[in-house]
C-alpha cells in the first residue's frame, strides 16, 4: 500500500457557510467538518467589521426612511422636489411627458427608500453571513412601493390631493 492522496470531488451544501474565523475539515465520510479557529486578531477584526457594519445599515436606514413612503412629511421637502427635478429634465426632451415622468420620480425616489431601509435593516440584525438576494429585495421594493405610488395617484385624480399648490400645471388625464 503506497501513500498516494486520494482525490475526491465533493458538493459542499448551500446551507454550509464557512466565516474567517472557522476553517473545514473533511471527515472520513467526506462530511464538512466546521471548527472554530480564531485567533486574537482575527476576532479583534470581526468586532470592528460588525460595528462598520451596524453603522453601514444605520445609515442606509435613515437615508431609506427619509426617502420612503413611512415617513409621513418627506414626501413636500425631499420626494416631491426629486420627482419634479426627474420630470423637468425629462420634460426637456418632450414636454408632453413631464406629468408622467414626475410619477415614476416620485415612484423611483420611494423605491430606492424602501430598498435601502430593506439593505440597513439587514446589516444592522443579521449576525451570520448569509446570501443576499438582490432580486427578492428589488421585486418586494417595486411591489411596496408600486401599491404606494397607486394609491396617491388615485388620491390626485379623484382631487384628495390638491397639488396646484406645489405642481401649477394644467394636467388633463
Amino acid at each position: 500500500m503506497t501513500n498516494q492522496p486520494v482525490t475526491k470531488t465533493i458538493e459542499i451544501p448551500e446551507n454550509v457557510y464557512i466565516n474567517n474565523s472557522e476553517s473545514a475539515t473533511l471527515t472520513l465520510d467526506c462530511s464538512p467538518q466546521i471548527t472554530e479557529n480564531a485567533t486574537k486578531s482575527q476576532s479583534n477584526n470581526g468586532g470592528k467589521t460588525g460595528i462598520l457594519q451596524k453603522i453601514k445599515g444605520g445609515t442606509l436606514l435613515v437615508v431609506g426612511y427619509l426617502l420612503s413612503p413611512l415617513c409621513w412629511w418627506n414626501d413636500l421637502i425631499i420626494n416631491l422636489p426629486i420627482a419634479y427635478g426627474f420630470g423637468y429634465v425629462i420634460s426637456l426632451w418632450r414636454s408632453e411627458w413631464f406629468f408622467g415622468a414626475a410619477i415614476a420620480g416620485y415612484w423611483l425616489s420611494n423605491l430606492v427608500g424602501i430598498v435601502l431601509m430593506q439593505m440597513g435593516t439587514k446589516d444592522i440584525l443579521q449576525t451570520t453571513a448569509k446570501k443576499r438576494s438582490f432580486k427578492h429585495e428589488i421585486f418586494s421594493g417595486v411591489l411596496t412601493s408600486t401599491a404606494y405610488t397607486a394609491v396617491i395617484v388615485a388620491l390626485v385624480y379623484f382631487h384628495v390631493l390638491d397639488l396646484s399648490a406645489i405642481l401649477p400645471i394644467e394636467v388633463q388625464l
